[in-house]
């Protein structure tokens, strides 16, 4: 099993710590990066790639390989994704967005799951939205499946609590056949629309086309997204209060 790591923008919304790629923003004294390779490492993946873009110096992981995003700054993710193309078409691969942290456990059962392309999403998601905003409803998105398990409906804004079964992570898996299929979406779309697309987006279209079922993968908290400096205060305070359990990165992941 490989794994990439989505790492070649800027956190720009880090106020003093913009300066650098957002993965090596540190939580609890680790670069998140280190986080995220101990994480894919544990949960058996023993191969692992970086996109890099913003300062690509700063990324210097051992044992790990290195893509480029050489238009970071005028594209989005999925064209980080597709640098990865060889990867993506010769075995499945674990996605996981630069400014993240998860357990090891959560790596483990996505490589697992079945399906050509399944995503991660947070059941108890309100518990750690209703912490970081004022208003949940104001960042959450739509995020609906079916009885099988399978995403219907993702990406949109809503007044409904009841049209929000989870929220997406940021973690997902591709296949060769669920990476085909994507690969036939993007040939049809305009290159500026192409450049625009992040991972919403695009499984938003899958879902409209219906060439590949798009699987889900849920789990509950135990994970975390950093925007801004007051989420790192927040995660801290959740460790010290036994809320959040990080798991230690790898000595030889360490950046």
């Amino acid at each position: 099993m490989r794994g990439l790591i989505l790492a070649a923008g800027r956190g720009s919304r880090m106020g003093p710590l913009g300066d650098r790629p957002k993965c090596l923003v540190e939580l609890e004294g680790q670069p998140l990066i280190a986080r995220q390779i101990a994480a894919l490492r544990r949960g058996g993946v023993d191969e692992i790639g970086v996109v890099r873009g913003y300062r690509p110096e700063t990324i210097d992981s051992p044992g790990v390989c290195y893509f480029a995003n050489e238009r970071w700054a005028e594209t989005n993710m999925v064209a980080s994704i597709a640098t990865a193309a060889s990867w993506l078409r010769s075995g499945p691969v674990i996605v996981s967005y630069g400014d993240i942290f998860y357990r090891s456990e959560l790596v483990r059962n996505l490589a697992a799951a079945p399906g050509q392309l399944v995503i991660a999403y947070d059941r108890a998601w309100r518990r750690l939205w209703t912490r970081r905003f004022p208003d949940p409803l104001a960042d959450a998105e739509t995020f609906r499946i079916d009885d099988a398990g399978r995403l219907i409906e993702i990406g949109g804004k809503t007044t409904r609590i009841e049209d929000i079964e989870g929220q997406y992570m940021g973690l997902l898996k591709f296949t060769p056949p669920g990476w085909s299929a994507i690969e036939a979406l993007l040939s049809t779309l305009d290159s500026t629309v192409r450049d625009r697309l992040d991972v919403t987006g695009l499984l938003r279209r899958l879902l409209i086309e219906k060439e590949v079922d798009i699987g889900t993968l849920g789990t509950d908290g135990q994970w975390g997204e950093i925007d801004n400096p007051e989420d790192l205060t927040l995660y801290r305070n959740m460790v010290s209060e036994g809320e959040l359990e990080l798991e230690e990165p790898l000595q030889a992941s360490r950046v």
